[in-house]
Formats: C-alpha cells, sequence, structure tokens
C-alpha cells in the first residue's frame, strides 16, 4: 500500500509518501481499498497536534474515505467482499488501504461515484444535525450561513432549501457568492477579510438590510473569528447561533447578547452526537441518501488531487479559496 504519512507535528509539507506492506485486518475489522477521500479541515489539524484527537504518529490523515472491502475479519457481520461503503475514521484515509471496524463503516448507493462519497457523510452529516437536531431550522425561516462555499456550508444550502427555508449566504469574494447562487442560496453578501470594529457594524447591518426588520432566525457559523458576533446581533428574538467551527479563531461573545435577544447557542459536535446517538445517526443517515437520490443533495467537487499529491490539496484547503469540496483519489 501507499500512504502520505504524518511523522512530525506540521502542515501539509511535513507529510511523507511512503511504501509498505498491505495490513491485515483483525478479527472485527474489515479491509478497505480506497478509491477517494474527502479533504476537511480537521485533517490540517490533526497533522499539526491542534486537533482533539492525537493519535501515535506515525499516522496518515484523512477522516472520510470511500471504497470497496477487500477482506473481512472472521467475527465481522453485515459486510462482505465487494460491498460499497464509505468508512470513518479520525485519520488514515490519505492511503489506499485501511483496516476499519464495522461501526465505522456505512454502505452506499450502488450508482454512488466513489469520490463523491467520500465527499458526503462529514458535511452533510454536519450540516443536517446542525439544521435538523440543534436550531430545528422550520419552513420560511430565514438563516445565514458563514463560510457558505466550504464543504459544510454548501451542504447547509443544500439542506437548508430542502426544508424549506430562505438563505442568505455570506462569503469572502464574488466568486463565492456566485458559486452559493447557482447552488440554491437566496441572497448573498460578501464580508470582508480581517474585520476591524467598523466593519462588523457594517456587517451586521448589512445582515439585517437582507433578512429584514426582525432579523435572521438561525445563524450557521462555519468561521468564527471577528464574524461570530456581527452575525449573532443579527438573530431575531428567539433566534439560534450554531457552533460549527472557527478556522478564523474563536471568538468571544458577550453574554448579554442571547439574554437581550432571548437566543440560543447551540454547539455541533457531529462526531461525538454520532456515538451519543447512534439510532438518531442512522435515521440521519438514511434520510440523507434519500434526498441524495432525489437529487436534492449533490456533493459539489471542484478540486481533486492524486494521493501523491494529497499536500496541495491540504494548502489549498488552508487557503480558504476552495469551492465546495476537495477530494483525493488513489488511482
Amino acid at each position: 500500500m501507499k500512504a502520505q504519512i504524518s511523522t512530525e507535528p506540521g502542515g501539509p509539507e511535513t507529510l511523507r509518501l511512503v511504501e509498505m506492506d498491505d495490513p491485515h485486518p483483525k478479527d472485527n475489522q474489515v479491509l478497505l481499498r480506497i478509491h477517494a477521500t474527502g479533504v476537511n479541515y480537521p485533517d490540517a489539524l490533526i497533522i499539526r497536534d491542534l486537533y482533539q484527537a492525537k493519535p501515535p504518529r506515525p499516522f496518515a490523515p484523512g477522516s472520510e474515505m470511500a471504497g470497496e472491502i477487500v477482506a473481512v475479519g472472521k467475527s465481522v457481520s453485515g459486510f462482505a467482499i465487494g460491498d460499497r461503503v464509505i468508512g470513518m475514521s479520525d485519520n488514515g484515509g490519505f492511503a489506499t488501504h485501511a483496516c476499519l471496524r464495522p461501526d465505522q463503516l456505512i454502505k452506499i448507493p450502488a450508482d454512488m461515484p466513489f469520490d463523491e462519497a467520500a465527499c458526503f457523510i462529514l458535511t452533510y452529516g454536519t450540516s443536517y444535525h446542525a439544521l435538523k437536531d440543534r436550531a430545528c431550522l422550520s419552513e420560511g425561516e430565514t438563516i445565514l450561513i458563514l463560510g457558505a462555499a466550504g464543504g459544510v456550508g454548501v451542504a447547509a444550502i443544500e439542506l437548508a432549501k430542502s426544508m424549506g427555508a430562505r438563505v442568505i449566504a455570506a462569503v469572502s469574494s464574488e466568486e463565492k457568492a456566485q458559486f452559493c447562487t447557482e447552488i440554491g442560496a437566496d441572497l448573498t453578501l460578501i464580508y470582508k477579510r480581517n474585520m476591524d470594529r467598523e466593519d462588523q457594524k457594517a456587517f451586521s447591518k448589512q445582515i439585517k438590510e437582507l433578512a429584514g426588520p426582525d432579523g435572521v432566525d438561525v445563524v450557521y457559523d462555519a468561521v468564527g473569528g471577528n464574524y461570530s458576533e456581527p452575525a449573532f446581533r443579527s438573530l431575531s428574538w428567539n433566534g439560534r447561533f450554531l457552533v460549527v467551527g472557527f478556522p478564523s479563531g474563536i471568538p468571544k461573545m458577550p453574554l448579554n447578547l442571547p439574554l437581550l435577544k432571548s437566543a440560543q447557542i447551540l454547539g455541533v459536535f457531529w462526531g461525538a452526537w454520532t456515538y451519543h446517538d447512534p439510532k438518531g445517526h442512522a435515521q440521519n443517515t438514511q434520510d440523507l441518501f434519500e434526498l441524495y437520490s432525489a437529487g436534492k443533495l449533490k456533493p459539489r467537487i471542484t478540486a481533486s488531487f492524486p494521493l501523491e499529491k494529497a499536500a496541495e490539496a491540504l494548502v489549498l484547503l488552508e487557503s480558504r479559496k476552495a469551492l465546495g469540496k476537495i477530494v483525493v483519489t488513489m488511482g
């Protein structure tokens, strides 16, 4: 097998392409021949030792992979050689093979391409859990999505529209705004990078002008930093603020704001939730595949890299210039 290995903490430049013997699954594992791996923000954090999971080195980053089972441990049930599956793990995806447990696998529809499957569960699972289970988004409500052109942001646009909501997509460039409009956003808003206090006030005012006098019902914040407070100030009475991620930094929110608006700040930790509520996760996964089969969801893959250039995929991700999803393919 081949793999992009992290041997020391650092950025994408520290990854090393190595060749080694194919792994052998334990009794409770399957061996997955990986065809494609989605590139996600935690992959850039985990190689720097900045993610909550810190696997022992050496390891391959990559948490969301898709492929076919080529070997099955003797105590495994429910899966067989030849099954097409999505695999979820903290790491191991930037490789041609991986050993995974049955509880880390999800079977995929026969007509779902491996690259789309590798870019599906993490982003759509996160956004569906956020909108359905945490915010309880309702038909006719208005949602503001920060970082709307990224992987989870695009998923949030499609899911919010499928739930009958009005979507305001907030992004950092005209190109990203056009991209979100094509996906289905009703309105777009371009924000400045590195906002100062006056920029924050202007941003909040722009949101309210688009949303209307009552403000937005839900904020989906996948950006953090100086963007969070002005977005929160645009919330309506009883609004809900979803904390999804903070690539721009962890914000400091004045706690008088949720009091004055009777608003809720809701954390979204999809990965942990899947373990705490496996039945809910199974139902959400079924819902997502049904929406995919109905043509209402489609991973927007705008960049693909071979395994040999996986570091370049992470560099593109960290540049925040990527639209939709980035995938690494194994050939």
